[in-house]
């Protein structure tokens, strides 16, 4: 979502980190560039006045210490900043301690909320919470039938009122509530005869990330009426300019909970949940091009099996090192973690105009897997053995060109190589 800003953020602070010397003028001319990325990616105007007017300040202080590295502390100044935007800590859930906890999910029609709160719930059940989902949305029956289908898909029982999942003992009871296409004083009466009759914990409002400024009104109207706890920003792997991230906390003072990413409750191929606890901190360091270590720790922590992870390890550094075999088993264990944008997205350094030259389907992925498939044991064991007619008939197997054979190959040694010295 952070594509375009990012780019054009990180471009800035190049500039301002690879001079030795800095001057007001030249943070001044940074920050008016800053201003005018952030406007564009439709951050609201008194939020980006705001953080434009801090950073000023505060990077005046630090130019007057004379700083070995000015720049560095520009840097680390707009990172700061823009953790303070997005909420400066994390907020997680807060749970009843005693009984069940109530969770309301809020928000109009196309939000994305009846697989957020299928979401929630498989995150919620991994961590011992034992949810059940409540359908409440009584105009549009194709929900609560969505909702059934897709609490059977994640084995989370689905019930008609909070009343009985209380009696089946659910620890957590995440109620889908009724949308509108837009906010009208009718559901929001609803809404608040629904929250009184509950009496839940968390009032989570689940917002498309990709309405832009639209989403931060919603967020307005919805705090002031209902009385929010926390958002929940859904689609945040599309194209959006991603203004209502950096917004909708400076101007609602609501935290950011969770961030959801793709329409299904489980990835095809991915055992993490599309749904993660949003980060202040950390998601400014991914605007900033710095990475996210400890989310893609995270994710290999949640989808890696550690003890094969292990073993191929210490193949690598073995005196034979890893094959062909180990390399596809290695293969498998990336794409378990999720889409190779995402994944590599998390990595310092890698910025934002690498990140788009990648496939977004992941098919060099299939393409390196259907290559290793069409070698036989003995060939995956030893690459070396692999002559002209052995590589014609592997690229024919796989249905790709000769040329790709080669170049995964070159790849593999190179791999193997840096394994070794690890």
């Amino acid at each position: 979502m952070f594509t375009a800003l990012s780019e054009q953020l990180s471009a800035v602070l190049k500039r301002l980190t690879g001079r030795g010397v800095l001057s007001e003028s030249d943070v001044t001319d940074a920050l008016r560039e800053i201003r005018r990325h952030l406007l564009e990616a439709d951050v609201s105007f008194e939020v980006t006045r705001g953080f434009v007017e801090r950073v000023r300040e505060r990077a005046v202080g630090v130019l007057q210490v004379k700083s070995v590295s000015p720049g560095q502390q520009v840097v680390k100044l707009v990172h700061d900043e823009i953790a303070g935007l997005l909420g400066r800590s994390r907020a997680g859930l807060e749970f009843a301690s005693v009984g069940t906890t109530v969770i309301l999910l809020v928000g109009l029609q196309g939000s994305g909320k009846t697989t957020t709160a299928a979401k929630l719930a498989r995150r919620l059940k991994l961590e011992q919470k034992a949810p059940g989902l409540v359908a409440a949305d009584l105009y549009r029956p194709a929900a609560a039938e969505q909702l059934r289908q897709l609490g059977a898909q994640i084995d989370v029982p689905v019930f008609d009122t909070v009343r009985d999942a209380e009696a089946a003992r659910c620890r957590t009871v995440i109620v889908d509530t009724a949308g509108r296409l837009q906010i009208d004083a009718e559901m929001m009466d609803e809404l608040r005869a629904l929250k009184a009759a509950v009496n839940p914990r968390e009032v989570l409002l689940v917002a498309d990330g990709m309405t832009g400024q639209d989403a931060v009104q919603i967020a307005r109207g919805f705090h002031e009426s209902v009385g929010l706890t926390g958002v929940i920003l859904t689609k945040l792997d599309g194209d959006a300019r991603g203004g209502a991230a950096l917004s909708i906390h400076g101007v609602t003072g609501v935290p950011i909970k969770f961030v959801g990413t793709g329409e299904h409750v489980v990835g095809a191929q991915h055992a993490a949940p599309l749904l993660e606890p949003f980060d202040p901190v950390r998601m400014a360091g991914r605007i900033l091009g710095q990475g996210d270590v400890v989310a893609l720790v995270e994710m290999a922590t949640a989808t890696v099996d550690a003890k094969a992870a292990e073993r191929l390890a210490q193949k690598a550094r073995s005196k034979r090192g890893m094959d062909l075999q180990d390399f596809l088993i290695a293969l498998k264990q990336m794409q378990a973690m999720g889409p190779m944008k995402k994944v590599l997205g998390l990595l310092p350094g890698v910025n934002a105009k690498a990140l788009q030259a990648i496939p977004a389907d992941d098919k060099r992925l299939k393409h390196v897997e259907a290559i290793v498939l069409s070698m036989t044991a003995e060939e995956r064991a030893d690459p070396t053995i692999l002559g002209g007619s052995r590589k014609l008939r592997i690229a024919k197997g796989a249905g790709r060109p000769v040329q790709e054979v080669n170049r995964l190959l070159e790849q593999f040694q190179q791999m193997r190589k840096l394994m070794k010295r690890m």
